[in-house]
C-alpha cells in the first residue's frame, strides 16, 4: 500500500480538517467489493495505492482534497481500471453515508453500533420546534386554530417523505433486493408504510408480493406459555420458522412453494394450501413484529435484504417531566384500534401491554443496528385524534386498574396514559374530518381509503 504522500489532511463535510489516511480508502473499496462478492483485498490494496498516487499528483507540495474530490478519484481508479460493477457499488456506499448522516438511513456510524436514531430525533425535534408541535400547549395552540387541517398536511408530507428516501434506495440496488422487511414494534404503522412504499415502487415496475406471515403460526399446543398460562403469540418462536425460511429460499430461487394456512378458530395450520412464485419484478415482502429476528430469514443472505423499521418517536414534551414515551403512544393506538375493529376491550389491551413491550425488548430492540432504513411513524396531531376516540373509556380503565393492586404495571401505564391526554385538547368531529384517508393513523381510528 502506498505509504508516501504530500497529502496529510482531507477537508470534510462540515468545514474540519481531519488525517488524510489511505487505509480508509482501501477499506472502502473492499466494503464496495465485497457487497457483489468481491474478496481479492490485494486488489482492493492495489486499487487504492493508485487512487492515493493519482491524488499525490493533483495535489501536490501539501495541498489539501475534500471527501468528495477523494471518493471522485476512487470512483474514476475504479471506472479506469475495468471494475465498474465495484465502482457502482462504491457510488452506492456513498450514497447510503450520506443518507446515515443526514440520520435518513440505517443506524450505524462511524462503525459505532447504535440502538437509538439520536439523528432522526433530533431532526424530529427541530421540525416539531419549528411548527410548534413540540410541546402540548403548542399542540392544543393547533387544535384551537382553525389551521390544525395545516399541520396534519405538514405532518403527513414529512412522513411520506422517508418512505420516498426508502423506495429510491431499493431502486438503487438495481434488482439485488429480493426481500424487503418492514419490521417494528406494536401500532407503530407497519402496515400503512407497507403500502406507501409499494406505491413508490410501482412507479418503477416493482412490485412487493407479502408473505402472509399469520398463516405461518404453529400448531396452538406447540405455542409458548407466559406465566399465567396464556399462548403467547407475540414471540416468533410461536411461527413456523423452519418452514418460512425453506419457502423463502424456494421464492428466491425462482421456484413456487405451497403456503400453509392457519385456522384461528381450531389452532391449526394446515400445509400445501395456496400457490406462490415470485417473478423477477416482484420483491417478497415481510410485514412483521419479529423482521429483525435473524432465525426468521436466516436463509436469505443480507445483501438480498432491504430492511425497514418503524417507531412512532414522538417528540413531544408535556407540561411537567420528560418526553412522551414512544410505547405509550402506540398503547393508545393500539386501544383504539382494538376497541374499533376487533371488538377487543381496551382493559385488556392496557393489561396485557407489559407482555407486547417484553417481546419487543427481547425479540426487536436488540437487532436495530441491523436495518438500512429508519421511519419515524409518529404524527404531531395524532393525540388530540387518539384523545377523542379513547378519553371516554380511560377514567373507567384506571379506576378498575386502581382496584387491582397487584396489576401494578397496568396501573402505572394507566395514569400515565390518562394524565397525558388530560392535557391534550382533543380535536372535534370537523377536525378529524380533515385527517386525509390515507394518513397513517387512519390504520387506527378507522375511515381509510388504503385498500390494504
Amino acid at each position: 500500500m502506498a505509504k508516501n504522500t504530500s497529502i496529510t489532511h482531507i477537508l470534510k463535510r462540515n468545514g474540519d480538517l481531519a488525517p488524510f489516511d489511505p487505509k480508509l480508502i482501501a477499506t472502502a473499496i473492499c466494503k464496495a467489493a465485497a457487497s457483489i462478492g468481491g474478496r481479492d483485498k490485494e486488489l482492493c490494496n492495489s486499487l487504492s495505492d493508485r487512487a492515493v498516487e493519482m491524488l499525490h499528483a493533483s495535489f501536490p507540495s501539501g495541498g489539501i482534497p475534500t471527501v468528495e474530490e477523494v471518493q471522485d478519484m476512487v470512483e474514476r481508479v475504479l471506472i479506469d481500471s475495468g471494475h465498474a460493477r465495484t465502482a457502482k457499488a462504491y457510488i452506492v456506499y456513498r450514497h447510503r453515508r450520506d443518507l446515515v448522516r443526514k440520520g435518513e438511513l440505517g443506524l450505524q456510524s462511524g462503525g459505532e453500533i447504535e440502538t437509538i436514531p439520536w439523528k432522526l430525533l433530533w431532526r424530529t425535534l427541530a421540525w416539531n420546534a419549528n411548527n410548534n408541535c413540540d410541546s402540548i400547549e403548542g399542540l392544543n395552540e393547533w387544535v384551537r386554530s382553525s389551521r390544525v387541517g395545516d399541520l396534519m398536511r405538514a405532518s403527513d408530507e414529512a412522513y411520506s417523505h422517508q418512505l420516498k428516501v426508502a423506495a429510491e434506495e431499493v431502486i438503487r440496488h438495481d434488482g439485488e433486493v429480493r426481500v424487503i422487511i418492514v419490521a417494528g414494534p406494536s401500532s407503530s404503522g407497519k402496515t400503512t408504510t407497507t403500502y406507501k412504499i409499494e406505491q413508490q415502487l410501482k412507479t418503477h415496475g416493482l412490485e412487493l408480493v407479502a408473505l402472509n406471515l399469520d398463516n405461518y403460526f404453529r400448531d396452538l399446543e406447540l405455542h409458548p406459555k407466559d406465566e399465567y398460562g396464556d399462548y403467547d403469540y407475540e414471540t416468533p418462536e410461536a411461527l413456523d420458522l423452519p418452514l418460512i425460511n425453506e419457502h423463502l429460499a424456494a421464492l428466491i430461487d425462482g421456484q413456487e412453494i405451497m403456503m400453509p394456512k392457519y385456522d384461528f378458530h381450531t389452532g391449526k395450520q394446515i400445509l400445501n394450501q395456496t400457490p406462490l412464485k415470485l417473478e423477477a419484478n416482484q420483491i417478497m415482502l415481510l410485514d412483521t413484529l419479529h423482521g429483525l429476528y435473524g432465525g426468521l430469514t436466516e436463509s436469505v443472505a443480507d445483501n438480498l435484504k432491504f430492511r425497514v423499521y418503524i417507531e412512532t418517536f414522538c417528540q413531544l414534551r408535556p407540561r411537567h417531566g420528560r418526553f412522551v414515551r414512544w410505547t405509550d403512544v402506540r398503547l393508545l393506538r393500539r386501544m383504539v384500534r382494538d376497541n374499533n375493529f376487533r371488538n377487543h376491550d381496551p382493559a385488556l389491551t392496557l393489561g396485557h401491554w407489559h407482555y407486547v413491550r417484553r417481546a419487543e425488548l427481547k425479540h426487536i430492540i436488540p437487532y436495530l443496528h441491523t436495518v438500512d432504513m429508519v421511519v419515524n411513524g409518529s404524527l404531531p396531531y395524532e393525540l388530540p385524534a387518539l384523545k377523542r376516540h379513547v378519553w371516554p373509556y380511560l377514567g373507567r380503565l384506571v379506576k378498575e386498574y386502581d382496584a387491582q393492586p397487584e396489576r401494578q404495571d397496568a396501573i402505572i401505564r394507566a395514569h400515565r396514559v390518562y394524565d397525558l391526554l388530560d392535557q391534550v385538547e382533543a380535536l372535534s368531529e370537523a377536525d378529524e374530518a380533515q385527517i386525509a384517508g390515507d394518513s397513517l393513523l387512519r390504520e387506527f381510528i378507522g375511515g381509510s381509503t388504503i385498500k390494504y
